[in-house]
């Protein structure tokens, strides 16, 4: 029985392995046992679950669980911007390394109300702040498809964890890439929904998330779909709430996208060329979409670069700097010279010198932007664009211990993704290439505000006529 469940695990998503715990094909407890030998297994290797509550999880489902469209299938949690009662949410970060959590966040709730099984927190670098998850508190997580390169960041865990079979999906956030990155990084889905799709309740979000959203990384559309559905909704009193949407997301897997004008563009927002393998990627996504049907044009967005600019330096800036003063106030004491990366050390220390007018203006650049590109997508449905403009990084490229080689690096791996999260429209990344070595490359679909109804018909539709390979990646490549 138990290489029976193995290749259930191997074959299954998320959807499918539901479906066979619903059949009684398998139990959530012979499930869950299984999931705790490949994590025990698998994880020592790529570094991506930081901390395990599979005794909770083995009394949860014996306790029984609600029934939800997920009931039996283990998840695992991001160690930043969600709770789980009971874990250390340590935001990758020493001075987080204690904070154990009292209460589940309301996405966790609903993750619980799905039928999920939790059974655990994944890595993360510190605060989000890098796209490559190695934090110097817990080591860096490595890419099971190659063990010397980066699994992305910041939702680097959880892409590992799935990459390497462990888990079928897992949560991430994104607030300049961080699911669209590892994504791709690892071969898998990313999307980053609409500003105000997925409630960040109960944080503080109307400074700290105009920029960042929460979902999931997947192995496929209908995961995707699924757990937004799961999850999709305001709580009261949240400061952005958007329309919801016209029916289930599950009812836009298959349904037709229609004949789109799709725009292309290889190029960064600062005008520079993307590494050829990426830019091939979107070329052989480009043929595919015209095979499709759909209208392909090459087309640059008007970027605002100034404004993007202004954002990610005092909007993002100024949040990171009340989050660590929050952190400090409940601790009782001041910012010890080893309690940051050097890296985030640096951001901190600039924003110290954000003014309220400097604030007020980037929030006012944040607006400009989303006007400056909205248009865009008026005039095309969906601009196709790398997801990131750089091939998988090897380990220690992206080293936090050194803040200038991060300020001069770290941009090339979310150039692409980050202005998405200052307008707040969904974005998209699917793995449909590989770079020279045979590493994965993620392509980026971007919608209209509010339209991931329209990314997840036009991903449904790519994944049937290219499906891409959804099977865990183990024993991990050297």
């Amino acid at each position: 029985m138990a290489d029976e469940i193995d290749e259930l695990l191997d074959r299954s998503d998320a959807w499918g392995l539901a479906e066979a715990i619903r059949r009684g094909d398998v139990s959530a407890a012979e499930v869950l046992e299984a999931t705790a030998t490949r994590l025990h297994e698998r994880n020592p290797a790529i570094d991506a679950v930081i901390e395990e509550r599979l005794d909770a999880a083995r009394a949860e489902v014996a306790a029984g669980l609600p029934d939800g469209p997920l009931r039996g299938v283990p998840f695992l949690v991001k160690a930043l911007g969600a709770t789980i009662a009971g874990c250390t949410t340590t935001n990758g970060s020493v001075l987080w390394r204690d904070d154990v959590a009292t209460a589940d966040s309301e996405l966790v709730r609903r993750y619980r109300a799905a039928g999920l099984v939790l059974i655990g927190l994944t890595n993360a670098p510190e605060l989000g702040k890098n796209p490559s998850t190695e934090p110097l508190l817990h080591g860096p997580t490595r890419n099971p498809r190659r063990l010397g390169h980066s699994a992305g960041g910041s939702s680097g865990g959880s892409a590992a964890a799935v990459a390497a079979g462990i888990v079928t999906a897992a949560h991430g956030n994104d607030g300049g890439g961080s699911i669209r990155i590892p994504a791709s990084m690892n071969g898998l889905v990313g999307l980053k929904p609409s500003r105000g799709r997925v409630t960040a309740a109960p944080a503080a979000t109307l400074l700290s998330y105009p920029v960042s959203a929460n979902h999931a990384i997947c192995r496929t559309m209908r995961d995707t779909a699924l757990l937004l559905d799961c999850t999709a909704g305001p709580e009261p009193g949240d400061p952005y709430v958007i329309a919801p949407p016209a029916r289930p997301y599950v009812a836009e897997l298959g349904a037709d996208p229609g004949r789109l004008r799709i725009a292309i563009a290889t190029t960064t927002p600062s005008r520079a060329a993307v590494h050829p393998d990426c830019a091939a990627a979107v070329a052989g996504t480009a043929a595919l979409l015209r095979s499709l049907g759909h209208v392909v044009v090459e087309a640059t967005p008007p970027w605002p670069v100034a404004d993007l600019a202004q954002v990610s330096r005092h909007v993002v800036g100024a949040a990171t700097l009340v989050q660590i003063e929050d952190r400090l106030a409940a601790l009782g004491r001041s910012l010890a010279d080893d309690d940051l990366e050097p890296f985030t050390r640096a951001l901190n220390d600039a924003a110290m010198h954000t003014t309220a007018a400097d604030l007020v203006r980037a929030l006012q650049a944040l607006e400009r932007a989303a006007r400056t590109l909205g248009p865009f997508f008026e005039a095309h449905d969906v601009l196709v664009t790398p997801t990131i403009a750089e091939p998988v990084p090897p380990l220690g490229l992206l080293d936090t211990r050194d803040p200038a080689a991060m300020f001069t690096l770290a941009g090339r791996y979310s150039t692409l993704t980050s202005p998405f999260n200052m307008t707040g429209q969904p974005a998209l990344s699917l793995p449909l290439g590989v770079d020279a070595t045979g590493l994965p490359v993620g392509v980026q679909f971007v919608a209209r505000f509010g339209a991931e109804d329209l990314l997840i018909r036009l991903g449904s539709q790519i994944e049937t006529a290219q499906p891409w390979v959804s099977t865990p990646v183990w024993p991990p490549v050297a």
